[in-house]
């Protein structure tokens, strides 16, 4: 793994790279409020491994990224498109697999839309377009975070307590939850976060909904992972979704929620890597 710094007009991306820059590159966009450590070392190893170059990166406001003013970031879901494009370039990478997770996801639909001659393939992981008439999110996730609004962000036990109830809440009934390894991943980011308290800003940012509107005019081969207990983005919005898509392959992740369990990586990287093959899109 190789750490580097990338600028973009004043804004620093921290990004990580695994593999050969002579494989094709993946480029991991990840979550909402979450860093680029939740795309685990040996998950981006293993992808690496199978003959891709894997980039993954903090978005603006969490981990080593530049952080803005809390409440208001001031940035869109264009400019965190335009971003993902921008560490291509410092890379030198002319076209790239992305692969997206939850905003991730969202993300990765508008770089489709933005800059498809950019993009090779597109891994959409527990995510959606938002379409009219799709179930909302389940009250426990409206619950649990109604309540952050009581923690204390300078307390960093406090933070990477939530952030482990975080993960339990979003979990699936398929594997148990391993708390240790959830408390590791919830320390590294709080010990390497700039301020934790602006991980929030990404619930405040505009400028989705014009690109979602969108999904069906996406022209890159399309791959749809997504699980069947999902309580955040409930399992038809990845059916509608690859519904949308043309040409889309859909994986169904059987008792998974909106998260990456390790049980799953064999499903979930297998799809992936034969998606990305040359002239991709296959499943």
């Amino acid at each position: 793994m190789k750490e580097r710094m990338v600028n973009r007009n004043g804004v620093e991306f921290c990004t990580e790279s695994f593999g050969n820059p002579a494989d094709p590159a993946v480029l991991l966009i990840m979550g909402a409020q979450a860093s680029l450590v939740w795309w685990e070392e040996p998950f981006c190893q293993r992808l690496a491994d199978a003959g891709r170059f894997v980039i993954r990166y903090d978005n603006r406001d969490v981990g080593r990224s530049t952080i803005f003013e809390l409440g208001n970031p001031g940035y869109t879901f264009e400019d965190m498109a335009d971003d993902a494009i921008h560490i291509l370039d410092a890379y030198d990478i002319e076209r790239a697999h992305i692969v997206g997770i939850s905003m991730g996801g969202i993300i990765t639909q508008i770089i489709a839309l933005r800059h498809p001659e950019r993009v090779r393939t597109i891994s959409l992981l527990a995510t959606s377009n938002f379409a009219p008439d799709l179930p909302p999110m389940e009250e426990k996730i409206v619950q649990f975070f109604t309540s952050a609004g009581d923690i204390d962000w300078e307390d960093e036990q406090a933070v990477i307590d939530f952030s482990v109830a975080k993960w339990k809440v979003l979990a699936g009934s398929r594997y148990p939850v391993d708390e240790q390894r959830m408390r590791e991943l919830a320390t590294a980011e709080v010990k390497r976060s700039r301020k934790m308290a602006n991980i929030n800003n990404h619930a405040l940012i505009p400028g989705s909904e014009p690109y979602l509107a969108r999904t069906a005019e996406i022209a890159v081969p399309a791959l749809v992972i997504h699980g069947t207990e999902d309580p955040i983005i409930p399992y038809p919005h990845g059916v509608a979704l690859a519904r949308t898509i043309p040409g889309a392959a859909l994986v169904t992740l059987e008792g998974t929620g909106h998260e990456l369990p390790q049980g799953d990586w064999d499903v979930i990287i297998g799809a992936i890597v034969q998606h990305t093959q040359e002239g991709g899109g296959a499943v």
